[in-house]
């Protein structure tokens, strides 16, 4: 029998991910000493970050999609079928619509998915550009909205793309003067903690914009309700602000399988920060949003964690030992506007310097976007 990998989730983590190891396995692949499948519940893969551009009329949803089969290696099983539980003690998969399978080593790739339920009326008070229909209702919504008091407002941490919410507010700044409505609108963004971001220079940068911008910022702020009627959002704090338009990141949810797996109580997978190995099961590996790790829940750090998991899982197959490591890198272009960005890098440990914007970025990272179909399939 080969030895069998299965890669869980057709995200950026899980397809780099399986296109890694069919490099790294070539060989074993083609003599049948080792098989590898990726399981994804979709048969077609998205690029989240798109979104982002779809409220501002810069990109529609069909441009965050792709076959997954399309990006995926030939010398790798897809199967799309939904992942119900995990043993891992039998080291066997339960799927919703084939028998059960069996491993010798699992990645979960399974990402994060948004939870609006968890606040009393935030789902029917609130519009978010985290999914295709929430992007499209908000593009539909800004194109009419010429007067009032828009709040961006961080309700969940963490979340996924941890800059877009800075992002967007400082979009829709530039949106709304270029189209001489600025005047009549109110901005304000709220975060959950005291400060405008979870990593200090950023906080400190955005915060010089928001300022600069005429951008309130509220801190502090955790939103317990949302009165949809009376367009009113109610905070754990005690406080209490009205809106007329209400952009909100929503709070995450991990996963339920890794719950009841035992692989992480509240549905992200324990792991070692840098094995990124499940540390309540053997053999199990978690990459991207899913994972339990001490940076942001971005797709670069799914991208970064696939190489050295990747050359682990490859390792293991061979019968040697495994030396690889994750060192906690991540990389993000941040949008300043509609015509600049800006840029940082850190890992575990590292405080991130906030380059100065500059249109000059704003375009690399359009052009990264337009790219990032070759990072998918494993040639950047």
């Amino acid at each position: 029998m080969p030895h069998e990998i299965i890669v869980v989730g057709g995200g950026t983590g899980g397809t780099v991910l399986a296109n890694r190891l069919a490099d790294r396995l070539d060989a074993e692949i083609a003599d049948g000493t080792v098989h590898v499948t990726l399981l994804s519940d979709d048969p077609e893969h998205v690029y989240k970050p798109v979104f982002l551009y779809v409220p501002f009329g810069e990109k529609t949803v069909a441009d965050a999609r792709r076959p997954l089969r399309d990006l995926v290696d030939d010398r790798i099983d897809v199967v799309v079928d939904r992942l119900e539980a995990v043993d891992t003690d039998e080291k066997r998969l339960t799927l919703r619509d084939r028998p059960d399978w069996t491993y010798d080593q699992l990645v979960l790739a399974t990402g994060a998915s948004l939870a609006p339920d968890e606040v009393p009326g935030l789902e029917a008070g609130a519009h978010h550009f985290y999914g295709p229909e929430g992007a499209t209702a908000l593009r539909d919504e800004l194109a009419t909205f010429t007067e009032g008091h828009l709040v961006l407002s961080v309700v969940g941490v963490p979340h996924m793309c941890p800059a877009a919410p800075v992002e967007f507010v400082l979009m829709v700044d530039d949106w709304l003067r270029e189209r001489g409505r600025r005047e009549d609108i109110d901005l304000t963004y709220t975060y959950p903690i005291q400060r405008a971001h979870g990593l200090q220079p950023v906080a400190d940068w955005a915060s010089a914009q928001f300022e600069k911008r005429d951008i309130a910022l509220e801190t502090f702020v955790n939103v317990e309700a949302v009165d949809p009627d009376a367009q009113t959002v109610e905070t754990m704090e005690g406080a209490e602000f009205d809106y007329d338009l209400l952009v909100a990141i929503p709070p995450h949810a991990g996963s339920d399988v890794v719950a009841e797996a035992g692989l992480g109580e509240d549905g992200w997978v324990d792991v070692d920060k840098h094995t990124l190995e499940a540390t309540a099961a053997e053999d199990v590996y978690a990459i991207g949003d899913v994972a339990d790790v001490p940076t942001s829940k971005a797709g670069s750090v799914a991208h970064f964690e696939a190489g050295p998991v990747a050359d682990r899982i490859a390792s293991r197959a061979r019968g040697e030992t495994a030396t690889a490591s994750y060192d906690g890198k991540t990389v993000c272009f941040l949008e300043a506007g509609t015509d600049a960005a800006t840029f940082i890098e850190f890992g575990y440990g590292d405080e991130p310097t906030v380059r100065p914007a500059s249109r000059m970025l704003h375009w690399a990272k359009l052009g990264y976007n337009e790219s990032y179909w070759l990072t998918a399939r494993g040639l950047l």
